[in-house]
């Protein structure tokens, strides 16, 4: 990972900044708001499982984890991940808003704000991978201007054992911003 990749960022009226042990009880609050969504997510972080997800999370040594503010507020988390410093790629994942940040833009000022810090670093692919089912996040990487490039069938297994079809999509530097 190329150094200063992980160092806090200012956006259009939001931020990020590693998330810690101590962002730990307001994401489980956001988290809250939306116990339905995390059937189609690859890991569980409603309620009865969210310490567990949270720490497998913070496990994950080669992911960036950011905790997001929209203004002072929290607001969620985002990720990089599959950073490829050989390839200049890498993925902007593992994504939660709280709901009422979506549809009024806030996902478009997060993803600018960590697309410009990718591709100022050098990266030329920005990746974004999305569960066949998520047709909400989907509908969200085509407003963001990402590029739909095929079906990944049975990439993956959620927590709850479902054989996930990963949408791919990606931005390279030159197509940014749209």
């Amino acid at each position: 990972m190329i150094a200063g990749l992980d160092a806090p960022m200012q956006g259009d009226d939001c931020s990020a900044e590693l998330l810690t042990e101590a962002h730990r009880e307001d994401l489980r609050l956001a988290c809250g708001e939306d116990p339905d969504l995390w059937q189609i997510w690859y890991a569980d972080f409603g309620a009865q499982n969210f310490d567990a997800a949270f720490d497998q999370l913070m496990a994950r040594a080669e992911w960036v984890r950011f905790a997001l503010r929209d203004g002072d507020t929290f607001a969620g988390f985002s990720c990089y991940l599959n950073i490829d410093d050989s390839r200049q790629l890498l993925e902007i994942g593992s994504t939660y808003y709280r709901p009422r940040l979506r549809h009024i833009g806030f996902n478009r000022r997060c993803k600018s704000m960590m697309l410009k810090r990718a591709f100022e670093f050098g990266y030329r692919r920005v990746e974004f991978r999305v569960d066949r089912r998520n047709t909400r996040s989907q509908a969200a990487m085509k407003n963001l201007g990402a590029v739909r490039e095929g079906v990944m069938r049975s990439h993956g297994i959620t927590w709850n054992g479902h054989v996930r079809d990963t949408v791919l999509f990606a931005i390279l530097r030159e197509e940014w911003p749209v």
